[in-house]
């Protein structure tokens, strides 16, 4: 008598070679040294950015509150690291990360990475170019921005300081020939041997 064996196929496609050079670069480890492991959490918030960027980089990509839909039929412990589950990877569990990764800085937060790329693949950074970009919006946006409030440390130990929103929408110079249409800025430097981006601010 022969006993049969279930067999489960999930997808790798080319999510496989982005997660190796994710590990490579060590983004999950830099991520999760600057946000810091909660006691007991399941998914850390550099495996989060990992399902982040596979779900961007993806043939398909979804939206923050179907990402257990885009997970659904991926190798996702292979992926992602053992227990992890589509369901795990939630638009709760993402937006509080990102809000996280936000008050620390994105730019800071991205140059550590980038230095990481450097080191490892030995990116030249003799020459470097600085571009800067605008992006058109549409809808409706209000004249008052919110605030948000930023953890730092001070002289008296950690202090929660206010601070406006980064991203000024607004109308100028539209490089999209779209004057009607607010925008925001985006800065960038690559390296000049391969236009590997080093730094990234949007304002």
């Amino acid at each position: 008598m022969t006993q049969s064996t279930e067999i489960q196929v999930k997808n790798l496609d080319h999510l496989g070679l982005v997660a190796g050079i994710i590990d490579e670069i060590g983004i999950v480890e830099i991520i999760n040294e600057e946000v810091s492991i909660e006691p007991g959490e399941i998914v850390t918030a550099g495996q989060v950015v990992k399902a982040i960027i596979l779900n961007g980089l993806g043939f398909v990509s979804r939206a923050l509150y179907l990402f257990p839909q885009f997970f659904e039929d991926k190798a996702t412990e292979h992926l992602l690291g053992a227990g992890i589950e589509p369901k795990h990877l939630n638009d709760d569990k993402i937006g509080r990360v990102m809000d996280k990764i936000y008050q620390l800085g994105v730019s800071g937060i991205f140059l550590l990475i980038s230095l990481a790329a450097v080191k490892k693949f030995g990116v030249s950074t003799d020459n470097s170019h600085l571009d800067s970009t605008s992006i058109s919006v549409e809808g409706q946006y209000k004249g008052e921005y919110p605030t948000v409030e930023i953890l730092k440390s001070g002289p008296v130990g950690e202090e929660i300081v206010p601070e406006p929103q980064p991203i000024k929408i607004t109308y100028g110079y539209s490089r999209d020939r779209r004057p009607d249409l607010k925008q925001f800025m985006m800065d960038l430097i690559v390296s000049g041997d391969g236009d590997v981006p080093l730094f990234l601010k949007v304002a």
